[in-house]
């Protein structure tokens, strides 16, 4: 019962349209930012490496290297800041969380591309 009235309640608030992405790929994530009265696009880029929650929770979790260091935002799936989600490239994964891609460098980070024919 208290599920289907989370669901009612969350409705409203749900991307009609989400972009179709998947753990292990390399995605730009196109977030709006706020910087006085005006407002702009800042692009994201790097692997996906970890989904959680569900419904208007779901947040997933983008990594990628900057200078030499690791850098990981997490966002949250629905919302509104959220312009849109752009697919770069597939990898193969064999994992439903990819933190082990923390661990490495250079280009121990590169996973296998996932060819779709």
């Amino acid at each position: 019962m208290s599920q289907q009235i989370l669901q009612a309640v969350e409705q409203p608030y749900l991307k009609e349209n989400v972009d179709a992405f998947e753990i292990g790929d390399t995605v730009d994530v196109h977030t709006k930012i706020q910087e006085g009265v005006k407002e702009r696009i800042q692009i994201f880029t790097g692997t996906v490496i970890a989904k959680s929650g569900s419904g208007s929770r779901e947040m997933f979790v983008v990594r990628r290297i900057v200078a030499g260091e690791g850098v990981e935002r997490k966002f949250p799936l629905h919302s509104p800041k959220i312009e849109k989600i752009v697919v770069q490239r597939h990898s193969v994964v064999r994992r439903a969380k990819l933190y082990f891609l923390r661990d490495r460098i250079g280009k121990g980070v590169k996973l296998r591309e996932r060819r779709e024919y």
